[in-house]
């Protein structure tokens, strides 16, 4: 079942840093972002990543929790999130469960040569699990501040 915006978001769980399992149905109460990204240590997923870590305070302070999401293993993700000083949960979709629930795999091309890979893409879900927000291909530049803008919203409304 895809997802649709205003519409409640399938629970789901999904296995993470920190030896942690994560369940969208225990995170009610609390928005949620969730962002996709295509590979672990890489420059543009790096900074991505950087942005939502030096945000993440402010995130906090709206109510929400930020998960990132890759179909790396959790091992590459232990060792993204330590070397970057992550302080929130990279979620490891070797199966590609939540990529498809989100439908974020897409052919793309580099060098000539097509492959399915993820779009970068950021979901944002509000303290019932709907989805509130939804950004696709995204351009990492200002994308942080237009996510975490949304989310303060969300929570004030």
């Amino acid at each position: 079942m895809a997802i649709a915006l205003d519409q409640p978001v399938a629970n789901f769980h999904a296995q993470a840093t920190s030896g942690q399992q994560i369940e969208l149905s225990a995170l009610k109460g609390q928005q949620v972002v969730i962002y996709f990204y295509p590979k672990d240590s890489t420059p543009g997923c790096t900074t991505e990543g950087q942005g939502f870590r030096d945000q993440y305070s402010a995130f906090q302070a709206a109510n929400t929790q930020v998960f990132g999401v890759s179909r790396d293993s959790l091992k590459s993700h232990e060792n993204f999130k330590c070397k970057q000083e992550f302080p929130f949960e990279l979620i490891s979709d070797k199966d590609e469960a939540l990529c498809q629930l989100f439908e974020v795999i897409k052919l793309k091309k580099l060098y000539g040569k097509e492959y399915l890979g993820i779009d970068r893409s950021t979901f944002l879900l509000d303290k019932a699990g709907v989805l509130r927000q939804e950004w696709r291909g995204v351009k990492v530049p200002g994308h942080v501040d237009a996510v975490l803008a949304t989310a303060q919203a969300l929570n004030k409304g």
